[in-house]
């Protein structure tokens, strides 16, 4: 089936500079890259109206600035874990923490502040990714060390008056997350079973009949972050195998050509261009790596509903 999609080349747009890295075991990476030596992990892309690229660096707890130009300002750096990384429509920055919940970070002072940090006394598992809809509702995903050997991920709603909702609780590992254009479903990358689920909103907000939408295959992980683009395609970053363009009945169209084992872990659109994070090093790029791609179709505003 991927056969058939068209490719679509990608170059360097930058990547993290050598004052940044630390190479060095994490407890981070102990546990979620086999006790790898990182000297980064990149997730979270976000741009904000400035056309300023954000993201995080998981293990080290650092939030970096990228500018239209590709240079690269810290923002903080604190104790934690930040994974998805969204800018709200009045300019707050909410982060999925894997150590501490869903944070936000003031991008002038780099002061983090906790905002979920449990749900009913409990700690979460392990966040990982978060989307706003429209009306303001944060949609994310609690993943954790969750698998097909334990499919207990969790997909949650925290609407614009604080109630926390959890939406499905039966997930082998929940990761990005995306809104169709309608904002009627949810997809979510469910990364151990390598596909996307669809889940359709109730005029209730509950999730029912949620079902596959995507099974996708091969690579050393399944699908990670996500994106909408303006016809309602859906770009999946897939490790180990680029990012997929999939139409919005599901049907592949387009994969970004960078090469075979590239660990791109999320992407995000700045107009048609799509950005790529290399989190981890290959053959053939460095961890850490910004790619760029121009897509056919420009991606969805995240602005549109300022």
């Amino acid at each position: 089936m991927y056969g058939l999609t068209k490719p679509v080349a990608a170059t360097e747009f930058t990547r993290l500079p050598e004052r940044f890295r630390k190479p060095g075991r994490t407890s981070w990476g102990d546990a979620n890259a086999v006790g790898q030596v990182l000297d980064s992990f990149l997730e979270g892309p976000s741009f904000d109206r400035d056309g300023n690229l954000y993201v995080t660096d998981i293990p080290f707890g650092r939030v970096f600035r990228i500018s239209p130009r590709g240079d690269w300002t810290l923002v903080t750096e604190y104790d934690g874990w930040p994974n998805g990384l969204k800018i709200h429509k009045d300019g707050r920055i909410f982060i999925t923490d894997y150590k501490r919940g869903i944070v936000l970070l003031d991008p002038a002072t780099g002061k983090v502040t906790p905002l979920i940090e449990t749900r009913g006394s409990e700690s979460f598992k392990g966040v990982n990714d978060l989307f706003f809809a429209a009306n303001g509702d944060l949609y994310f995903t609690d993943q954790g060390q969750t698998g097909l050997h334990d499919p207990t991920g969790r997909v949650y709603r925290y609407d614009t008056t604080g109630k926390l909702t959890m939406l499905v609780g039966t997930v082998p590992s929940p990761n990005g997350l995306v809104m169709n254009k309608s904002e009627n479903v949810l997809y979510v990358g469910v990364t151990r079973g390598n596909a996307v689920w669809r889940l359709p909103l109730m005029a209730d907000g509950a999730a029912s009949k949620v079902g596959l939408f995507i099974q996708m295959s091969g690579g050393h992980a399944g699908p990670d972050g996500m994106a909408l683009d303006q016809e309602g395609g859906l770009v999946i970053a897939h490790p180990s195998t680029t990012a997929w363009r999939f139409d919005h009945l599901g049907r592949p169209t387009h994969h970004v050509d960078c090469g075979d084992d590239i660990y791109c872990t999320n992407v995000a659109f700045s107009g048609r261009d799509l950005y790529l994070v290399v989190s981890r090093q290959s053959a053939r790029i460095a961890s850490g790596t910004i790619l760029k791609a121009t897509m056919l179709v420009a991606g969805k505003p995240m602005f549109s509903h300022a």
